[in-house]
């Protein structure tokens, strides 16, 4: 029998040979260029999805919890152990047994197997079977879903899940990771959900016994408030929950525009100088008036013999002024400097209509387009369209992007005129949190 570490290797193996589809990139970045850069709230959080969607590509999150042996301060690394079965993971003593099923009106069964939970999440491991003769999705759709876990002082909302078809899609097995519950609470109701062929929603809840003696403690829970002022605003690092399954890192932010940043940037952990692997972030709203806030995820830490725990913005995102014209004078592939950033106006070509000014740029380097316009014979004319960006390959390993700018004007243009851009910005700023740590 193979040990849980040799098959946590082999999904491990099994993901690094995965790709996305080449096309999704593309999309991504033209969603990102279509946002203007001056909406707020809603428009502003879906540029931000799709700039982290863009950013964090590859990054997959899944946890392990409860009842998990603590081998000298460190557990296994977070590789997609929710990839396992729960009878997998039982084999080896870990996590609580559940076992608790519902039978529907057409003799589909639905059974709870397990949970795993700790101070930053519990995920639950389940299966759903059809009846022989019967597959589990409906036109290609899934018919079930789950909802929210309730309990005692609970009301834990869903953050991600996994799972996989048998061959004959006859079997469901999956796992879904919730919000931490309350250690006050004893039984725990999920529900489960169906669409039925008459387009209705079916709700089957099932309740389960939940053993909290079984959660593990936080190696290191602390309060960070510390903040680190940004071009258009403010990051505020407002906590540190650590536990034997994960870190996650609480924070929120405090932009000018009282929106989410344009890119969600990179914060790194160390702990005693050593950097604990990122699993991502997720950003969300308050449900009461407040500042948009975000959850930065770890890895467990690294030893329970803590000396120092630092965190350091690496970048975030940036705006650069452009204080004066650029000269259209003499177009060519030589890069023109602006602060700490390039640009390059590639041609200035006289068309039908006016003129077009191709100008390249770095891959998450967005114009500020609010009032970007040329000076032409002494008159200042606005953009009238802006064509989609297509890469531009220098044939050095280097891939920068590039746009047609279309002007309606006789005269040919002397100089671009722009507020500015935004772009990625190297920050590295560190916080040093201080620790009372729980011996």
């Amino acid at each position: 029998m193979k040990t849980i570490e040799e098959r946590l290797q082999g999904h491990k193996q099994t993901l690094n040979i995965v790709q996305a589809p080449s096309e999704l990139e593309g999309r991504l970045r033209n969603a990102l260029e279509r946002v203007p850069t001056k909406k707020r709230n809603m428009n502003r959080a879906m540029t931000w999805v799709a700039t982290s969607a863009a950013a964090l590509l590859l990054i997959v999150g899944t946890y392990q919890y409860p009842a998990f042996a603590y081998f000298g301060g460190k557990l296994f690394n977070k590789i997609e152990l929710s990839s396992l079965s729960f009878a997998e993971v039982a084999e080896q003593g870990y996590g609580q047994t559940v076992n608790k099923s519902k039978t529907l009106d057409d003799g589909t069964v639905i059974t709870i197997n397990g949970v795993i939970a700790d101070d930053n999440a519990l995920l639950m491991y389940y299966t759903i079977d059809r009846t022989a003769g019967s597959v589990l999705t409906e036109n290609g759709s899934f018919r079930y879903d789950v909802g929210k876990l309730h309990g005692l002082l609970t009301n834990s909302g869903f953050k991600e899940g996994s799972g996989g078809y048998s061959k004959d899609e006859t079997r469901y097995e999956g796992v879904y990771k919730f919000e931490p519950v309350s250690p006050f609470s004893r039984t725990l109701t999920v529900a489960f959900s169906e669409w039925l062929d008459n387009g209705k929603r079916a709700s089957y809840p099932i309740s389960f016994k939940f053993d909290a003696n079984k959660a593990m403690n936080s190696i290191l829970k602390e309060d960070i408030s510390k903040s680190v002022p940004v071009d258009q605003g403010t990051i505020h690092y407002d906590s540190i929950t650590a536990s034997p399954t994960s870190t996650i890192v609480k924070g929120h932010y405090e932009m000018d525009d009282e929106g989410y940043p344009r890119f969600p940037g990179k914060t790194k952990l160390y702990v005693n100088g050593t950097e604990v692997e990122s699993w991502g972030m997720r950003s969300y709203n308050p449900s009461k008036k407040g500042f948009p806030r975000f959850e930065l995820e770890f890895d467990v830490l690294p030893t329970d013999k803590i000396e120092t725990v630092e965190l350091v913005l690496e970048n975030f995102s940036g705006y650069q002024k452009v204080e004066e014209p650029i000269s259209l004078a003499s177009p060519s592939d030589l890069s023109i400097k602006i602060g700490e950033e390039k640009l390059w106006i590639r041609s200035v070509t006289k068309t039908d209509t006016g003129y077009d000014i191709v100008i390249a740029r770095k891959q998450f380097t967005i114009l500020d387009r609010e009032n970007l316009s040329v000076q032409a014979g002494g008159i200042v004319v606005p953009v009238s369209s802006i064509s989609q960006s297509r890469p531009w390959d220098l044939k050095n390993g280097n891939i920068l992007w590039e746009q047609t700018y279309s002007f309606h004007t006789t005269e040919e243009p002397e100089s671009l005129l722009l507020d500015g851009f935004h772009y990625i910005k190297t920050y590295d700023k560190t916080i040093s949190i201080p620790l009372d740590i729980k011996k």
